[in-house]
């Protein structure tokens, strides 16, 4: 089949293809929140907030009272935890009070439920992410726990993003560092979306690809000043994130920006009592998935990752090593998505190889 020929191929898979309608990156920018959401039609309307303790004392009491000062009725949710039961219990509250906005205000957690929210409630939704650890910062799809399987739940697209990168520069370093990690697992999951095009006969868009493929290369070139902890590290890492979010709204799917790496980290938080955060785990899931694919970038991976502190081992992610080989055993039953793990998956024995030839358990 010549190119030509199998781009008209593609051509006919249809999905829709929703994108944020505003992206704004920038020092200082959360004050403007107000004059955003009027730029959106939402002047002095209710608006819901879902954020987190720690977050609401940092960032979400200023911005619910920059609200109110702007005319706004502003409604607060406090959130610990990304469990479903938890985002059904504040849907049926928040339905009660009818807001046209939910705003998601800091890390996954607060994010994914009020994107869950929004999505259920066919309100818009509002991104205001205040570490830059995940690209479901940008992404229509959330990640609760409390389904029988870790996956990804369709939602919604952020309306709008609104990253403060001088926020973001002061969030824990190790947050940030574990966006890398999600992020460098792109290397591997445009592979397998690839290969799944071409073994099983998948849809695979190569512009989504592309992009989600960009975003890991970025972080790989510009690593030192991400290692630096300041705005512009900040800029760096969450406009990247921002691009593999936006691969997903296009591809319609997850596939662009998620592989066997990220069924690695779903495996490992099944088998764990305490997972490590999610970029973390990903980041070991890339070292070891590009090693099976026999690309030499698996070296450059554990480098990088390395020099930004980011944990490369089962002994630094603080799991034991047979934690590590079962997770291996058993990522490809997670969910039905064909990767370089194949149908069957990998045996024991060599689980165990592929985690001590790649350092990963000793």
């Amino acid at each position: 089949m010549s190119i030509a020929v199998e781009w008209l191929h593609e051509l006919s898979h249809r999905h829709d293809i929703e994108l944020p309608k505003k992206v704004v990156v920038g020092e200082g920018i959360i004050n403007e929140i107000p004059s955003y959401l009027n730029e959106l039609g939402l002047r002095k309307k209710t608006a819901v907030v879902i954020t987190g303790p720690h977050v609401f004392n940092l960032v979400g009491k200023k911005v619910i009272e920059l609200m109110e000062d702007n005319g706004y009725e502003v409604h607060y949710w406090l959130v610990e935890s990304a469990l479903r039961d938890t985002a059904e219990r504040i849907l049926i509250e928040v339905s009660e009070v009818g807001p046209k906005a939910v705003i998601g205000i800091g890390g996954g957690k607060s994010i994914d439920v009020a994107k869950y929210i929004s999505s259920k409630l066919r309100r818009h939704f509002i991104s205001v992410p205040t570490a830059a650890s995940h690209d479901g910062i940008t992404s229509p799809f959330v990640s609760l726990k409390g389904f029988e399987k870790p996956t990804s739940v369709r939602a919604i697209t952020p309306t709008m993003i609104v990253a403060d990168v001088s926020i973001i520069a002061k969030a824990p370093r190790r947050l940030n560092v574990a966006g890398v990690g999600d992020l460098v697992g792109k290397l591997v999951a445009t592979k397998d979306w690839l290969l799944a095009h071409r073994l099983k006969g998948e849809y695979y868009g190569e512009y989504a690809a592309q992009l989600a493929l960009l975003s890991a290369k970025h972080v790989l070139k510009y690593h030192e000043a991400i290692a630096s902890s300041n705005t512009e590290g900040a800029r760096v890492l969450v406009e990247a994130l921002i691009s593999s979010g936006v691969a997903m709204c296009i591809a319609g799917s997850t596939r662009p920006a998620s592989g066997s790496e990220h069924l690695f980290s779903h495996a490992l938080d099944v088998v764990t009592s305490k997972p490590a955060l999610h970029g973390e785990q990903v980041g070991i899931g890339t070292i070891m998935m590009l090693y099976l694919y026999s690309d030499p970038r698996w070296k450059l991976v554990k480098k990088v990752l390395r020099k930004l502190g980011a944990p490369i081992n089962a002994k630094e992610l603080g799991i034991p090593s047979e934690a590590i080989v079962k997770a291996l055993t058993i990522a490809h039953t997670i969910r039905p998505r064909y990767t370089i793990l194949g149908e069957n998956g990998l045996t024991w024995e060599a689980a165990e190889r592929l985690a001590r030839e790649t350092g990963v358990i000793d």
